[in-house]
């Protein structure tokens, strides 16, 4: 059926959306609860504006993952690009999402454009570099976040700025790599506490797993015994990578498989790769927003491109920021608490005035359950009341 899927409202189509929940429905054990975590932002994005949660049986329940780039950035990372955009000479240029972050309160880099530092919003790392080229009198910096989608652009932008001969240049990286993230997941304490992740599988990133192919998840699944299906974003690419789960999970099995044949491949893309390798390497360790210090979790700039390195630019080191007392993000982040079961969802913090950083970006959970499920969606700690 999914291979005569060609265009985008034929993956949005009702009929087949239903056909496939009746499917899910029909092959579930009524006798036991199924707990599948979409790892990626863009997937809970997907599953909450279309619904998906409706569609499914009540003991088959989706946790939202550490997915979504901008909510695993740390305040600190933040308090450091606003201290650097605050240096005399300089503009700072980011994506759009990253400019609400909240790092101290009432700090984030929109505020410090308010307050006169020269922020820019680009919509690729090559337009730093543009941006750079036409002003030789300015220090650009480009704040580079998220995880092996948005990475290979920027290393073609420092390479890009090393060909241009350009001295004016330089990346604040903050790239995280995701297999780390789902190590993290379920080497967490709480998973040691149970013995294992309360989770039976993931539905794999896209994006990501265009760059890096689907081998990297070959270990989870053996290692963990939790099958990882990659999936599209489109609603029947999500439902049908449930349907592979549930499949998998009566089964006993614990393989990987494909949703998204479309555009990914066990290999990825293997120029994109080289890019990285050529420009990055790992760091020894990174914080995350939620997850905490993770070992060679996160990329830096090589020895041989430091002229682009930001870091060793301005030397400004990024603070230690604790997140706000009532804020659950770093249970959320870890699947083990729903956005509503944070009191400061859609009250004190909405997407107008965001405490946490799943809700600045439309890919962080709280955001997506503002907009598309508020008031829909069962909290997690009522489900695990009545498990």
């Amino acid at each position: 059926m999914m291979a005569g899927l060609r265009f985008i409202r034929e993956f949005r189509d009702p009929k087949l959306a239903q056909s496939l929940a009746r499917q899910i429905a029909a092959e579930v054990d009524p006798n036991r609860t199924y707990r599948f975590m979409e790892f990626c932002g863009g997937h809970t994005h997907a599953i909450a504006r279309y619904g998906i949660p409706a569609l499914l049986p009540p003991n088959l329940r989706m946790i939202h993952g550490p997915g979504c780039p901008v909510c695993v950035l740390p305040p600190g990372r933040v308090a450091q690009a606003i201290a650097i955009a605050e240096q005399p000479n300089v503009t700072l240029c980011a994506y759009g999402d990253v400019l609400r972050v909240p790092a101290r309160k009432g700090e984030s880099l929109l505020a410090a454009k308010a307050q006169g530092a020269d922020v820019r919003m680009v919509g690729s790392a090559l337009e730093a570099v543009a941006l750079a080229e036409a002003n030789p009198q300015r220090e650009v910096v480009f704040f580079a976040i998220g995880f092996e989608t948005t990475t290979p652009p920027t290393a073609a932008a420092i390479l890009t700025a090393q060909a241009k001969g350009l001295r004016n240049f330089s990346v604040l990286c903050c790239h995280v790599l995701t297999p780390s993230a789902i190590m993290s997941i379920l080497e967490s304490s709480e998973a040691r506490r149970w013995g294992s992740a309360q989770l039976d599988g993931f539905v794999g990133p896209a994006h990501v797993s265009v760059v890096i192919g689907s081998r990297p998840y070959e270990f989870f699944a053996e290692e963990y015994q939790k099958p990882v299906v990659i999936a599209g974003f489109e609603p029947l690419d999500v439902l049908h990578a449930l349907l592979l789960l549930v499949r998998q999970v009566n089964e006993g099995r614990a393989a990987v498989e494909n949703q998204y044949t479309r555009a990914v491949t066990r290999d990825g893309n293997r120029k994109a790769q080289a890019l990285v390798a050529q420009v990055f390497e790992l760091r020894k360790t990174f914080a995350w927003r939620g997850l905490g210090v993770l070992p060679y979790s996160a990329l830096r700039i090589r020895a041989g491109f430091s002229e682009f390195d930001a870091e060793a630019r301005f030397a400004i080191p990024a603070p230690e920021i604790s997140d706000h007392p009532a804020c659950e993000c770093g249970a959320i982040l870890r699947g083990h608490k729903s956005p509503r079961d944070c009191k400061l969802f859609a009250k004190a913090c909405t997407p107008e005035t965001p405490l946490g950083s799943c809700m600045v970006s439309s890919e962080g959970a709280c955001a997506a359950y503002y907009h598309y499920g508020r008031f829909q969606e069962r909290s997690a700690a009522v489900e695990a009341e009545e498990v």
